[in-house]
């Protein structure tokens, strides 16, 4: 089953311009289809324990593995479910949204690929293949986010298009310089000669190309330059996916995955403590950024690096409850702020306007966009019991159960602040008397109300449903459903070598 996460979306990318010579409604279908399959498929995988795929049937020659291997292990199935549901919900929405752009074909071609590439980072067990599937990723990210073919559009794909290749560049000699140390690209082949041969000046070097270079695909503050305008130009269901999956799976998931998996470096204070204080800076700059845009979209852009800086400074707690907390919250995350998103979409689908001051009263009239909205503001400010505050919750109980007062202190100065422009954003966009000049609108298609009330439905699900789970999760994290094999995994270390090899 492991290669059919990248074999499917990949080979409907390819049949996707022939259907849509032939069938007008093709395009819709097929999309919609192959992400209802991965998305299912992904969810038989809970439960399921480390699996190995040799591609092409290569053994090992004398223990050495010498074929491409794709790895299936608990964090992998968590990233596979993540990306399947958002790219599922993005789909639905696109099927009306995207009627206003120009070649429907192309669109959804792209965002095959872009699945199949983030899929083909979570599952590949080399990194010369992670760097393929990253580039996969990128390249049809970049075309994405000018779809729209504006100048606004085409500004922030050249934009992010830069600053992309310079990462690139970067998490490329840093595999260069690993390959020349280990001679081998396997990852669990790497560390295990990390493990032999222990630390080094080196290391240290490759640990800090890989996080400028996958902190530039994350866009952790001060490598964010980019996120603003590529999220703010892009197509609302392309804004979603690239604040939902796409930098979690080629920045945050990579960096962590070569970190605590592959470098070791989960061990070393000093790397988490970097992790930490850029979370910190992320979090809190972020939040005061958001807190003076008057461009709905921008404000989410800042907002995301905000909450980014949340998930990078629980993963640099380095414990199992600030692993549960960083990816509870990178779940989260991608739920509320892809809803977030897609809110900004309807707005702009019905009123071709996103400032926040020509606004006022559209719940009066898109009564759908203003709930979802509303929950989608309340789960990422974290009030209870939607799902956002527990992901926040655990990651302050994590900084202050690893003695880390000040941060945490910092972490909810950071919520408050986060409370007041979302509240803002309420009052002056949905709230309020309506402006005469959208009292002709209305909401937006039935199909893309689906996944703005699916996105709901989930922040309330989610949080609803994790009350009676909060006292395991902090007493014992790798015991929760779907996070717990994940934390296990970064917990895990250099051990992620003998249960790949087998030795």
């Amino acid at each position: 089953m492991i290669p059919l996460f990248v074999a499917i979306p990949l080979g409907a990318a390819f049949l996707m311009p022939i259907l849509g010579k032939f069938f007008k409604r093709g395009p819709d279908i097929l999309a919609n289809l192959v992400t209802f399959t991965l998305l299912i498929l992904s969810l038989t995988l809970i439960g399921q324990e480390i699996s190995v795929y040799k591609v092409g049937g290569w053994e090992p020659i004398k223990g050495i593995p010498i074929g491409i291997y794709m790895v299936l292990d608990g964090l992998s199935i968590f990233m596979l479910i993540v990306i399947s549901l958002i790219s599922l919900l993005a789909i639905i929405y696109s099927v009306a949204f995207i009627e206003r752009y120009t070649n429907k074909t192309g669109y959804y071609t792209l965002f095959l690929l872009m699945i199949a590439g983030m899929n083909g980072v979570v599952l590949s067990g080399d990194m010369f293949n992670i760097f393929v599937f990253l580039e996969v990723t990128a390249i049809a990210s970049y075309a994405l986010v000018a779809f729209g073919t504006d100048a606004e559009g085409l500004e922030g794909a050249f934009k992010y298009q830069v600053m992309g290749t310079v990462a690139s560049g970067i998490i490329l000699l840093g595999i260069a310089l690993l390959y020349a140390f280990t001679g081998t690209l396997n990852m669990a082949d790497m560390a295990r000669i990390i493990s032999e041969q222990g630390s080094n000046s080196l290391l240290l070097f490759v640990g800090v190309l890989f996080l400028a270079g996958f902190g530039l695909k994350a866009a952790i503050m001060p490598f964010h330059s980019w996120l603003p305008d590529a999220y703010t130009s892009a197509p609302a269901p392309i804004s979603a996916m690239l604040a939902g999956v796409v930098g979690k799976s080629i920045g945050i998931y990579a960096l962590c995955r070569i970190f605590f998996n592959v470098l070791g470096l989960g061990q070393m204070k000093s790397i988490l403590y970097i992790l930490m204080v850029l979370g910190i800076i992320s979090m809190v700059a972020g939040a005061f950024l958001a807190l003076v845009q008057k461009d709905f979209k921008r404000l989410l852009s800042y907002s995301s690096i905000s909450q980014i800086g949340y998930i990078i400074f629980a993963f640099g707690l380095g414990t199992p409850l600030g692993f549960l907390g960083g990816l509870f919250h990178l779940l989260n995350h991608s739920i509320f702020k892809s809803l977030l998103f897609l809110n900004s979409g309807a707005i702009v689908y019905s009123t071709n306007f996103r400032n926040l001051k020509e606004m006022g009263g559209i719940s009066k009239k898109m009564p759908v966009t203003g709930a979802t909205s509303l929950v989608g503001s309340l789960s990422v400010v974290g009030i209870p019991p939607f799902n956002g505050f527990w992901s926040k919750l655990i990651i302050i109980f994590a900084a202050i159960q690893a003695n880390y007062l000040v941060f945490a202190l910092i972490a909810i100065f950071a919520s408050i602040i986060t409370l007041a422009y979302y509240m803002l954003v309420q009052r002056q966009f949905f709230l309020g008397k309506l402006n005469e000049t959208w009292q002709e609108i209305r909401e937006t298609p039935p199909v893309m109300c689906i996944s703005m009330v699916g996105l709901a439905l989930i922040c309330i699900i989610i949080g609803i449903f994790f009350i009676p789970g909060i006292k395991v999760a902090l007493m014992e994290p790798t015991k929760i459903a779907v996070l717990g094999p994940a934390v296990e995994v970064l917990k895990n270390g250099l051990q992620y070598a003998s249960l790949v090899l087998g030795k």
